[in-house]
């Protein structure tokens, strides 16, 4: 019995290990919204993480976004590229270290003016160590993670 139980334990790890690499969504929206339902807006004019209103909503992505206001909406709407998240809300420690993690909407940080999402302030805290060479890396490694390949 238990030489099956070790085939098994074997078939298992091997079917993880070399089963094709999934997809990942293009923005990352676990509870219904991007960033948890943050205002990607206010990052960039208040300087600090704001809970957005429902009722200033816009679809982007194919994800639904919240803004605290209709103007940060609206500023959103007419240039999502320069507020979006990079890789999709996705952690980009994770994105650098070649897989996907959620995001704590506290852990952020803005550099050369993109938002980048960590899954955590120790996280983040790990990212500011070589932000450059981090970024370097989630930008070689997000196309793969994002199709799948």
């Amino acid at each position: 019995m238990r030489n099956v139980t070790r085939a098994a334990t074997f078939l298992i790890i091997g079917l993880l290990f070399s089963a094709p690499a999934l997809a990942v969504e293009p923005v990352y929206s676990a509870d219904g919204a991007a960033i948890h339902g943050y205002d990607p807006v206010a990052y960039f004019t208040e300087e600090k993480p704001v809970k957005g209103d429902p009722a200033h909503s816009a679809t982007y992505q194919g994800t639904t976004w919240h803004f605290a206001s209709a103007a940060n909406r609206d500023m959103f709407t007419a240039e999502p590229e320069k507020f979006a998240p990079q890789y999709g809300g996705y952690c980009a420690w994770a994105v650098a270290n070649n897989y996907t993690a959620t995001t704590d909407p506290d852990a952020w940080s803005i550099r050369d003016g993109k938002l980048y999402l960590n899954y955590s302030k120790l996280v983040r805290a790990r990212w500011a160590i070589d932000k450059s060479g981090n970024i370097v890396s989630a930008d070689r490694n997000w196309p793969g993670l994002r199709d799948g390949s």
